[in-house]
Protein backbone atom coordinates (compact mmCIF):
# COMPACT_ATOMS: atom_id res chain seq x y z
CA UNK A 1 0.00 0.00 0.00
CA UNK A 2 1.61 3.24 -1.13
CA UNK A 3 0.81 6.57 0.49
CA UNK A 4 1.17 9.93 -1.15
CA UNK A 5 3.08 12.13 1.32
CA UNK A 6 1.34 15.21 -0.06
CA UNK A 7 -2.14 13.91 0.74
CA UNK A 8 -3.30 15.42 4.04
CA UNK A 9 -4.90 13.19 6.62
CA UNK A 10 -8.23 14.16 8.23
CA UNK A 11 -6.34 15.94 11.04
CA UNK A 12 -4.34 18.04 8.57
CA UNK A 13 -0.95 16.34 8.87
CA UNK A 14 0.59 14.47 5.96
CA UNK A 15 0.70 10.69 6.01
CA UNK A 16 4.51 10.65 6.15
CA UNK A 17 4.75 12.27 9.61
CA UNK A 18 4.99 10.02 12.65
CA UNK A 19 5.91 10.60 16.27
CA UNK A 20 8.84 8.45 17.42
CA UNK A 21 9.66 7.76 21.06
CA UNK A 22 13.33 6.93 21.65
CA UNK A 23 14.59 5.27 24.81
CA UNK A 24 17.84 3.61 25.88
CA UNK A 25 17.53 0.05 27.17
CA UNK A 26 19.61 -1.77 29.80
CA UNK A 27 22.04 -3.02 27.14
CA UNK A 28 22.62 0.58 25.95
CA UNK A 29 20.69 0.09 22.70
CA UNK A 30 18.50 2.92 21.45
CA UNK A 31 14.91 1.69 21.05
CA UNK A 32 12.40 3.51 18.84
CA UNK A 33 8.62 3.07 19.08
CA UNK A 34 5.99 4.62 16.82
CA UNK A 35 2.82 5.22 18.89
CA UNK A 36 0.64 5.75 15.80
CA UNK A 37 1.56 2.23 14.60
CA UNK A 38 1.16 -0.12 17.60
CA UNK A 39 3.84 -2.82 17.48
CA UNK A 40 6.17 -0.75 15.27
CA UNK A 41 9.53 -0.84 17.08
CA UNK A 42 13.20 -1.11 16.20
CA UNK A 43 16.59 -0.71 17.87
CA UNK A 44 20.19 0.20 17.10
CA UNK A 45 23.43 1.20 18.81
CA UNK A 46 23.72 4.59 17.07
CA UNK A 47 21.18 7.35 16.48
CA UNK A 48 21.89 7.49 12.73
CA UNK A 49 21.29 3.76 12.35
CA UNK A 50 18.17 3.98 14.50
CA UNK A 51 16.66 6.68 12.26
CA UNK A 52 17.32 4.56 9.16
CA UNK A 53 15.78 1.50 10.80
CA UNK A 54 12.71 3.31 12.13
CA UNK A 55 11.95 4.59 8.62
CA UNK A 56 12.27 1.01 7.35
CA UNK A 57 10.02 -0.27 10.16
CA UNK A 58 7.35 2.34 9.39
CA UNK A 59 7.46 1.39 5.71
CA UNK A 60 7.06 -2.31 6.53
CA UNK A 61 4.14 -1.60 8.86
CA UNK A 62 2.35 0.55 6.26
CA UNK A 63 2.98 -1.97 3.48
CA UNK A 64 1.57 -4.70 5.75
CA UNK A 65 -1.66 -2.73 5.87
CA UNK A 66 -1.40 -1.11 9.30
CA UNK A 67 -3.53 2.01 9.57
CA UNK A 68 -2.02 4.87 11.56
CA UNK A 69 -3.96 5.56 14.76
CA UNK A 70 -3.75 9.05 16.21
CA UNK A 71 -3.58 7.95 19.85
CA UNK A 72 -0.36 9.80 20.67
CA UNK A 73 -0.93 13.02 22.58
CA UNK A 74 2.56 14.07 23.66
CA UNK A 75 5.26 13.82 26.31
CA UNK A 76 5.37 16.03 29.37
CA UNK A 77 8.33 16.44 31.74
CA UNK A 78 7.49 16.98 35.40
CA UNK A 79 9.97 18.38 37.92
CA UNK A 80 9.85 16.81 41.37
Amino acid sequence: MKHDARTPSPKGRTLDEFSVIIERDAAEFLVASVPELPGCHTQAKSYATLMKRVREAITVCLEAGMTPQSRFVGIQRIAM
